[in-house]
């Protein structure tokens, strides 16, 4: 009886979830200006909550800015956002964030995050690439409180960094595995 309880709990919050995650997102995709609004915005933010993000800005090739990424999950889970990619103080690209899990999970959760192409090598990869899933091609380094200390842009020899910033919300974990990330275009 308690077994095909939790089977019928299970079957419920997967025929509730899945059709959601699963719905057409662009419904309420958000234009230029409010993209490039909102990612000013973040890196503003992140620039001064993260002293070295602004240093590291000044050598980057581009800037991938993601400001408001949207995460839920009830074992099944997902995220999604759009976001702009900056060369030389100038949009070059519009981009969309995706991402589905499966496992232990539960909750919702807003953040956003920035990657720093370090050289033009990987900012090529990005630009080539119909749909990068993160994890695949260049290596990225997630920069937290304890590596922003130690980190210069001396030393700062990865072909990518990522920084997480305005997080809001319950659940556990942030993570850039798994992440599609593909070129849209805004109206």
């Amino acid at each position: 009886m308690i077994r095909n309880t939790r089977l019928a709990i299970i079957t419920l919050i997967l025929l509730l979830t899945v059709p959601a995650l699963m719905s057409p997102v662009t419904a309420h995709a958000a234009s230029k200006a409010e993209i490039n609004r909102d990612v000013d915005s973040a890196l503003q933010k992140l620039y001064e909550s993260t002293p070295l993000a602004k240093l590291l800005s000044e050598k980057a090739e581009g800037i991938l800015v993601f400001p408001g990424i949207v995460k839920g999950g009830l074992i099944i889970g997902g995220q999604y956002g759009e976001g702009a990619l900056s060369a030389g103080g100038k949009t070059i690209g519009y981009y969309r964030s995706v991402a589905l899990s499966y496992g232990l999970q539960a909750g919702v959760q807003s953040f956003g995050y920035a990657l720093f192409f370090m050289n033009k090598e990987a900012l090529d990869y990005l630009k080539r690439s119909e749909g990068w899933e993160i994890g695949v091609g260049p290596s990225i380094v997630i920069v937290d409180k304890g590596a922003a200390s130690s980190l210069t842009t001396t030393t700062a020899k990865d072909d990518i960094y990522a920084f997480f910033f305005d997080q809001r919300g319950l659940m556990a974990g942030l993570g850039l595995q798994g992440t599609k990330i593909t070129e849209i275009e805004p109206k």
